[in-house]
């Protein structure tokens, strides 16, 4: 009788701490206390895309720093980053232990399409956040189907697009050359691309050919294209070989004008490897400032990001495109859990992912917004071309609508 008493007590005390935590306007989801929040990532610090691993590293580095200033709202930020190896597999069991071991409130920014896709539905049919991944596949733009997923990239088909248009309008000649990687991203990015060219699209390319992520090099392919006779040459990547195919051109001597996918339009970590001289001249999409340009060397948002990398100890990954945008994700989430407030749920986390709006955030380009309504999780609206010149892109022209016509 006693026993069931102190149970029945035990209730009792547990209800009222929570209508008392209620009442004070604190609504705690899975992996939040009034001290922490637990948020989850896996990342490819091994294997073929490990290249892509320096995003981890510099979004860790910012929540520690963040912590050392006393964190959000009093609350430290936990990031548990977790190693995939950029292999399927392995990111379903990491995923699963940071959602049914280390209980974490979100999922966010991962890194891959592979990846990703793996633990879609999964995290979906949870109803787990799965917010800002590292990838820009179309699929991920899906509020109907899968409304836990939001992206943090232009999406592939649409930047692919981009490359077609600008192709239609200013080399009318092109015999276009496609080596792209044989996955959804690849995919993706190709099918823009030809919808770019529209109905000329049959008729511009005369070769296209894929590579595996296991292979382990591209020069076969990279034969086989410039013997087509193309004098444009679209390349869809990962750094490690993008740098390949792009110091393989440049050994072959094949003079085709090169459009190379975001993704794999780092100087640190893709054009300095296939060495400056082979990279003269491409043309890549952007919407954010390239570290270590000179025009943007006075900007506040330039040096405070430099002075972040340096006292991080990452001084020599400031010109990584990856570290930049790295820096410019976990700013985001930094400001999308300050903005929940004391109501960490997943629901009021979603809430702020699909309620963009910000201009503001550090590495943007001038007029590029982060923008997304619970209707479209697409969060980039603009784009702009940039041409490798000297060690540096130069912009130009004016930004393009990142949007389907």
């Amino acid at each position: 009788m006693i026993r069931r008493r102190a149970f029945l007590l035990a209730g009792l005390a547990s209800v009222a701490m929570a209508s008392a935590s209620v009442a004070a306007g604190k609504n705690h989801g899975p992996g939040v206390s009034d001290t922490e929040i637990r948020i989850g990532q896996t990342m490819p610090y091994s294997g073929p895309a490990s290249a892509y691993g320096v995003q981890g590293m510099v979004e860790v580095a910012y929540f520690r720093k963040l912590n050392e200033k006393g964190g959000i709202n009093g609350r430290k930020v936990n990031l548990i980053s977790l190693d995939d190896a950029y292999s399927p597999p392995k990111t379903v069991e990491q995923t699963r232990k940071l959602v049914e071991s280390e209980n974490v409130l979100a999922i966010y920014g991962t890194v891959g399409t592979p990846t990703n896709t793996s633990t879609h539905k999964y995290l979906n049919s949870k109803k787990v956040p799965q917010i800002l991944i590292s990838t820009g596949a179309a699929k991920w733009n899906d509020p109907k189907n899968f409304p836990w997923t939001t992206a943090f990239f232009p999406l592939y088909d649409v930047e692919g697009a981009i490359y077609g248009r600008y192709i239609i309008q200013n080399i009318p000649d092109a015999k276009i050359a496609i080596l792209s990687q044989n996955d959804d991203a690849g995919r993706d990015y190709v099918r823009g691309f030809k919808e770019g060219l529209g109905d000329r699209a049959k008729s511009m390319v005369v070769a296209e050919t894929t590579y595996e992520v296991t292979d382990a090099t591209v020069d076969s392919q990279m034969v086989k294209l410039k013997n087509s006779g193309a004098n444009v040459f679209f390349l869809m990547a990962t750094p490690k070989f993008g740098a390949q195919a792009i110091r393989k051109k440049h050994e072959l001597d094949w003079k085709a004008q090169t459009f190379l996918v975001s993704v794999a339009a780092s100087i640190g970590s893709v054009l300095k490897p296939a060495g400056f001289e082979a990279a003269q001249g491409l043309i890549t999409a952007t919407a954010m400032k390239t570290p270590g340009d000179p025009k943007w060397k006075d900007s506040p948002d330039m040096k405070a990001y430099a002075d972040f990398m340096k006292s991080a100890g990452m001084e020599n990954l400031f010109t990584d495109s990856s570290a930049a945008l790295g820096y410019l994700s976990a700013t985001l989430l930094h400001r999308m859990l300050e903005a929940a407030g004391d109501d960490l749920t997943r629901e009021n986390l979603m809430k702020q992912a699909t309620n963009l709006n910000m201009t503001d955030l550090p590495m943007l380009l001038p007029g590029v917004a982060i923008h997304t309504t619970p209707e479209n999780y697409s969060p980039f609206n603009t784009l702009m071309l940039q041409r490798f010149k000297g060690e540096g892109f130069e912009l130009f022209g004016e930004p393009i609508s990142a949007q389907k016509h």
